[in-house]
């Protein structure tokens, strides 16, 4: 399983869509999915509180005895689910923050939650490191680097992604602040752990091979890094940007060097409108798209989780109001009216997770998303062209929704979110009371996913708990570098998006 988004510095191919001219409805649909669902206007703080435990009993079930959280565990049988043989440092660390997110919420006792972070933080300790990073899969049973896939056989080459190790680098500062007696080890393992390694510095004379940005990582049986950059600044990835700078080893005018858009030359989705400006010195393309008569400013594919997972611990909103607050509402509105207006499944949410019929496909609404042809709404992949008509919503034949999705937007339509939830759960029996929600519905047909994930389930206990207790995972990311280095940089951003 790879959702690893990327962008090339120059991009490619024909423009596409543009629904600037479509009007936005007033939508009855979440209203109608409440009704069915049975959704009561009163608090639901005892659902939501219920809705985490049953979340973190999964990430529980996942966790082997070495204290690493496996990928997955698949339901389909009836007995004691068994983690996968794989991990990735992104699963370690959704297990990481979902134990602190389970003590500050009261389902495990304070000395629980230290023995089980200190087991994790132990067997991190163990695992094979390059450059001051972790390798992309180990066996979650015993810590070994994995070289070939379980499943298949197939060889895994080693691996060192930037924007995993954001994650477990995310997991690891969570978790010392939650135990002060584990901060020396922590500061140990990421003392060498330097964002340089993967940064390209930026070079006007060749702006596409020297961008001012991430490379996605580095093959280190040859030292080889990607041929690509993480260019495109509304992506999971600026986590990792993130995190360079709160630590300085990135410079802060790498926050410019990202793409908003690609600038208008350059083939995407749709033709970009904004205005260039220069901010620190660097000339920035402050480019948006049009989605239904609304401007945002677009992911690489899509999905949900491009936008919205970090946030859920860097406070993006809060900090940059009049840009990124903005663009997160209104991408999650997009999302809503792709699902209930333009592809009428009734049903919202699309991020890249598990096929319910088997397998794995990155998940989106097309039109939201920089590459052409990016992610569908459906596995019989729909696409929307720029200056074409419409697909009808018959077209959106096998359309997904997954679960986590509706979570991450929880900030944004408490409501909405609340009422797809409770539709899935109620329409199509996707939620199962030992482990939470499956990863993955099919609305079309009905079929619900055997499986649930460990990055999708540590998304939705790290969204449940900003929603029961608000902040709760963000106090390592308000102070020290990310108060002085990277708050400026959000106060400074101006989105062409406003009204």
């Amino acid at each position: 399983m790879d959702r690893r988004t990327f962008l090339a510095a120059a991009g490619t191919g024909a423009a596409a869509l543009s629904l600037g001219a479509v009007s936005a409805p007033a939508l009855a649909a979440p209203a109608a999915a409440a009704s069915r669902a049975g959704v009561s206007h009163t608090s639901d703080t005892a659902l939501l509180r219920r809705w985490f435990r049953d979340t973190y009993h999964s990430i529980e079930a996942m966790t082997t005895d070495l204290g690493l959280a496996a990928d997955k565990i698949d339901l389909s049988g009836s007995g004691t689910p068994v983690p996968s043989r794989n991990t990735s440092p992104t699963n370690i660390g959704c297990g990481l923050w979902s134990t602190v997110a389970a003590a500050g919420l009261g389902v495990i006792d304070q000395d629980t939650m230290r023995r089980r972070l200190a087991r994790t933080v132990s067997a991190v300790e163990r695992l094979e490191r390059h450059h001051g990073f972790w390798l992309n899969w180990y066996d979650a049973h015993d810590g070994s680097v994995l070289t070939s896939w379980p499943d298949t056989g197939d060889p895994i080459r080693p691996f060192l992604s930037s924007v995993d190790n954001a994650w477990l680098v995310t997991g690891l500062r969570i978790a010392a602040d939650a135990d002060p007696s584990l901060r020396p080890r922590v500061a140990a393992l990421l003392a060498t752990a330097d964002w340089s390694y993967y940064y390209t510095p930026y070079d006007p004379a060749d702006p596409v091979a020297r961008p001012g940005q991430l490379r996605g990582g580095f093959w280190t049986d040859t030292g080889e890094p990607t041929g690509h950059h993480y260019g495109a600044l509304n992506t999971e990835p600026r986590m990792a940007s993130y995190l360079g700078i709160a630590d300085g080893s990135l410079p802060g005018e790498h926050y410019w060097h990202m793409l908003r858009t690609l600038v208008p030359e350059n083939g995407q989705e749709q033709p970009p409108q904004g205005t260039y400006a220069t901010i620190d010195g660097v000339r920035v393309w402050q480019g948006h798209y049009t989605y239904r008569g609304r401007k945002l400013v677009p992911t690489w594919g899509g999905s949900m989780f491009e936008a919205l997972m970090v946030p859920l611990f860097v406070p993006e909103t809060e900090w940059s109001p009049g840009s990124w607050g903005i663009n997160h509402s209104r991408y999650v509105r997009s999302q809503i009216e792709h699902g209930l207006a333009e592809a009428g499944y009734g049903y919202w949410g699309f991020s890249p997770s598990n096929v319910p019929e088997g397998g794995y496909q990155e998940y989106g609404v097309d039109a939201i998303g920089m590459q052409i042809d990016g992610y569908a709404s459906n596995t019989d992949r729909t696409f929307v062209t720029y200056g074409e008509p419409l697909p009808p919503a018959s077209a959106y034949t096998n359309g997904v929704v997954t679960p986590h999705a509706s979570f991450l937007a929880l900030p944004q339509a408490r409501t909405e979110a609340l009422a797809n939830l409770k539709a899935l759960a109620h329409d199509f029996g996707a939620y199962d009371d030992r482990y939470g929600f499956r990863d993955s519905v099919n609305v079309g047909t009905g079929r619900v996913s055997d499986f649930v994930l460990a990055l999708d389930q540590g998304m939705i206990a790290a969204a449940l708990a900003q929603e029961l207790r608000p902040g709760l995972l963000q106090r390592p990311f308000r102070t020290g570098g990310f108060a002085s280095r990277v708050r400026p940089l959000l106060a400074k951003e101006r989105f062409s998006i406003q009204p």
